[in-house]
């Protein structure tokens, strides 16, 4: 457990805590601050701490398998359960966050298909901006919310809350409400842009990963179904030892031969 290991480990503890900031009302009673203040400082920390665990274990020679293996877990793990609880609080459609979280799962599949092929995909720069464009929602959705609900009624289309945040923008007012408006509205708009680019990602990667792998697909030899069902080796069963066992007791010993 080195630095860069022990950040990433607090990445995953520090998950629990901002479900629990956004789905209650712990930080008003215990704290005394609104909890979207203290679940944005969380998940900002924690986002932080996604940077800062790579570049310090490249900078110190610290890459390590446990390393490797955490990282992208801890990331998924935070991003999923922000927006999943911000879809129970019904600040973000749950039709979006079914698309980026089906994209996460369906790439993590790809990539240990690829690692069994000796095959190594590495980030895209649209998959990096998914990751940015995905702290930037998160954060605004957050901080566009009152006492864990939405700004604008329950049910408001992403084009009715951008149009809301442009009116709030178009006319000035810069107060806690219009700036929960304007905050609410540019957290649904980058939303959009996220499955965007989520689904555009995914597409790099299933397309650089048919590149790799084309020339073994192509030339691997083709055996038909029926040498397959030949070549495959007959199973042959065999009684429980202890009915072998039985067997042999009760088997009664021949007089041997002259």
């Amino acid at each position: 457990m080195n630095l860069p290991n022990t950040l990433t480990v607090s990445r995953i503890f520090i998950v629990p805590l901002m479900v629990v900031v956004l789905m209650t009302s712990v930080s008003e009673s215990v704290f005394g601050l609104p909890r979207q203040l203290l679940a944005v400082t969380l998940f900002l920390g924690a986002s932080l701490t996604d940077l800062l665990d790579g570049y310090l274990a490249r900078r110190r020679g610290q890459v390590t398998t446990l390393g490797t293996l955490l990282d992208p877990i801890a990331d998924k793990l935070l991003i999923s359960a922000a927006l999943i609880s911000l879809v129970e609080n019904k600040l973000a459609p749950g039709w979006a966050v079914v698309i980026i979280i089906g994209r996460e799962f369906a790439v993590s599949g790809l990539r240990s298909i690829a690692a069994q092929q000796g095959v190594t995909i590495a980030a895209s720069k649209m998959a990096k901006f998914k990751m940015l464009s995905q702290v930037v929602a998160i954060t605004c959705l957050m901080l566009g919310s009152h006492e864990g609900r939405p700004p604008l009624p329950v049910g408001t289309s992403s084009v009715t809350a951008v149009q809301q945040a442009f009116h709030a923008l178009w006319q000035g007012a810069f107060g806690v409400e219009a700036l929960r408006i304007i905050a609410y509205g540019a957290g649904r708009l980058m939303l959009w842009i996220v499955v965007i680019s989520a689904l555009w990602s995914m597409w790099n990667y299933f397309k650089d990963f048919y590149v790799a792998v084309r020339d073994r697909i192509e030339t691997a030899p083709r055996i038909p179904l029926r040498e397959r069902w030949r070549v495959r080796p007959r199973i042959r069963w065999r009684r429980p030892l202890f009915a072998r066992v039985r067997a042999r007791k009760t088997t009664p010993d021949l007089p041997e031969a002259p």
